[in-house]
């Protein structure tokens, strides 16, 4: 167990890290941060004009210097995009810094919940599937390297999987007091 008084969701894009991260944020009474909206108040602009203007290394340079300040607060829930574990220094500050849980989604969930979604920059063309595929490959090794707890992804709706959830995360985390 990682003793923490922090919680920081990670996993694929569409796994339902913001709509399960408010839910689990509101049951444990800690402040929710999702990375991306960060990202987007600090710029002022939509990650997709980030991308646009800065390519995604100008970008994962924003998402770093965030991850950074918002993981060194202490009672939060943080719900990080899906590229966030590429950097190590992220997956180091992620991993040392609080309860890491791994939200999973088959790619055939992404594409279901995704398929209205065009505000995704690496989504963006065609052939969705093996753009989840490529970056399922590369990102689920370093998924797995930093969680402390992983959560199968299943059919059902937003409500369930918070329960589902709460009832392992209540298993499997050390809870801690913010300093």
């Amino acid at each position: 167990m990682n003793p923490s008084c922090n919680l920081f969701i990670v996993g694929p894009t569409g796994a339902g890290k913001t709509s399960i991260g408010r839910r689990l944020a509101a049951h444990y009474g800690l402040p929710f941060v999702d990375l991306d909206q960060e990202i987007e108040q600090h710029c002022g602009v939509p990650v997709s004009t980030v991308f646009e203007i800065e390519g995604e290394a100008g970008f994962r340079q924003r998402e770093s210097q965030l991850l950074d300040e918002c993981s060194r607060c202490a009672g939060v829930l943080l719900a990080t995009g899906g590229g966030a574990v590429l950097d190590p220094v992220n997956r180091r500050h992620l991993a040392e810094r609080g309860y890491v849980v791994w939200l999973q989604a088959t790619i055939e969930q992404q594409l279901e919940r995704l398929a209205r979604d065009t505000r995704r920059p690496l989504l963006a063309g065609e052939d969705r599937r093996g753009k989840l595929d490529a970056m399922r490959e590369t990102r689920a090794p370093l998924y797995r390297e930093i969680a402390d707890l992983t959560v199968s992804g299943e059919h059902e709706n937003v409500a369930a999987a918070t329960e589902r959830c709460i009832a392992l995360i209540d298993t499997h985390w050390n809870r801690t007091q913010a300093a």
